[in-house]
């Protein structure tokens, strides 16, 4: 039954991963499709900017609740159906958990839902990291929010933060608590990195350019 564990590690984060707030909430309450307006991405940033604070809180929510709970879902798929407990170190299965956070970071950037094209993937990412562990969590989240108050920009302060992903997995699984899965761990901390700079690349080109909005500019809806 270990097999049917791998598979709902796979499609479970994916297709909870692909359920956009924004999209959805946005949708409901202009008919307009959010990636439409402003940036064109379909995540919490341009919500705020072209829809306000009430409905970037109700993707807040949505974005934090589908990330946590595909990383329950799966470390109580591997426990009750495969038998694995995933949190237990010596095991060495702790990956599993990095991998829902991959997983779900690719369902919200590219849901089937929504022909393939979803929002960026951080808030997405930090919520199911939190979940996984704490530790790189406030460390990542520590690095965006300083970031981001020191140059006002969301976009640089998600792509330094999320770039660390990678060596917080790495010192933490690894060096401190010995998990034999911790360079597994590193490794899929780095994809999830790479692929939030790569849905950033954009926003990267507009840096160079000065022409990125700050936080708190007002987009066009």
């Amino acid at each position: 039954m270990e097999w049917i564990c791998y598979i709902i590690m796979l499609v479970v984060p994916y297709l909870l991963g692909g359920i956009n707030t924004s999209i959805i909430v946005t949708k409901l309450r202009t008919g307009k499709d959010i990636r439409t307006m402003g940036s064109g991405n379909a995540g919490l940033t341009n919500t705020l900017r072209t829809q306000g604070k009430a409905i970037a809180g109700i993707v807040l929510l949505g974005d934090v609740a589908k990330a946590v709970l595909s990383v329950i879902i799966i470390r109580l798929s591997f426990l009750y159906i495969g038998g694995i407990d995933t949190m237990d170190l010596s095991l060495g299965m702790n990956w599993v958990g990095y991998m829902a956070v991959l997983m779900v970071v690719v369902g919200h950037v590219f849901p089937v839902y929504y022909n393939f094209k979803g929002g960026k993937g951080v808030l997405a990412a930090i919520s199911a990291i939190f979940t996984l562990d704490w530790r790189s969590a406030v460390i990542l989240l520590s690095i965006f929010i300083i970031l981001v108050a020191i140059t006002r920009y969301v976009s640089l302060g998600s792509c330094i933060a999320s770039s660390c992903f990678f060596i917080t997995a790495l010192v933490f699984t690894y060096f401190i608590d010995k998990d034999p899965s911790g360079i597994v761990n590193s490794i899929l901390g780095g994809l999830t990195a790479a692929l939030i700079v790569f849905m950033h690349r954009g926003n990267i080109q507009r840096l160079l350019n000065h022409t990125e909005k700050k936080l708190g500019e007002k987009a066009k809806s």
